[in-house]
């Protein structure tokens, strides 16, 4: 089957008294592995998400999309916004992925968009540089709070640049950071990239940083 053919594989990932379900797209031969941390309101099912997925697929990247909350916990509006909470699901996917025998020898790496930045960045702290890299898309990276000078893992903000109040959100969040990034104005964009050829640039400019910085990850660990 080619690449560009390929449609996800659905798993069941087992945490201590729940599972949270799964897609993933897995090539033949992966350079790493990308966890989704998805905003609040969405799911694995996220449409742009899932675009973003099937282009790091194309470029041979493995990507798990999962639900962060269960059925019943969404129904909390609460928790959506849950950032502590959201945290620790990711980075217990995470412990997850590197048992399983098919992605357990890959790099990680997080793409977080909108809420989901924030617990991208406080797990990448938390993973320190067990993480090669995080891509944010329109996110809220501010709400990392403290975690976000512990950040060890090359960071790559993406905002719209008609998305005015994230644009400084992303500025002065970066500037907290210790580790390499860059911020990364879209243009033309508006915070969902709803807008022609937007939503291609952020996939085609995240799998640029995150084969780049898998690369250099790989060079460090075999060194």
């Amino acid at each position: 089957m080619k690449r560009e053919e390929m449609a996800p594989g659905s798993v069941e990932i087992p945490l201590p008294g729940l599972e949270l379900p799964g897609l993933l797209y897995l090539p033949a031969l992966a350079h790493g592995l990308v966890l989704f941390s998805h905003g609040s309101g969405s799911s694995r099912y996220s449409t742009r998400n899932n675009y973003v997925a099937r282009v790091l697929y194309r470029r041979g990247l493995a990507a798990l999309l999962f639900d962060l909350l269960t059925e019943a916990e969404d129904q909390t509006y609460e928790n959506r916004f849950d950032i502590d909470l959201l945290t620790r699901r990711l980075i217990a996917v995470t412990e997850w992925a590197v048992k399983n025998p098919l992605l357990k020898n890959l790099p990680l790496a997080y793409f977080g968009a909108s809420t989901g930045a924030a617990s991208a960045l406080r797990a990448a702290a938390y993973f320190k540089k067990r993480i090669a890299a995080v891509v944010s898309r329109g996110g809220r990276p501010d709400l990392a709070g403290g975690a976000l000078p512990l950040v060890k893992a090359p960071t790559l903000l993406l905002v719209g640049g008609f998305d005015g109040a994230v644009i400084e959100l992303n500025r002065q969040a970066a500037r907290q950071l210790q580790c390499p990034y860059e911020v990364v104005l879209i243009p033309g964009a508006t915070h969902l990239f709803e807008e022609a050829g937007t939503l291609e640039q952020v996939a085609e400019e995240s799998a640029d940083w995150f084969l780049q910085k898998m690369a250099k990850k790989q060079d460090y660990v075999s060194g």
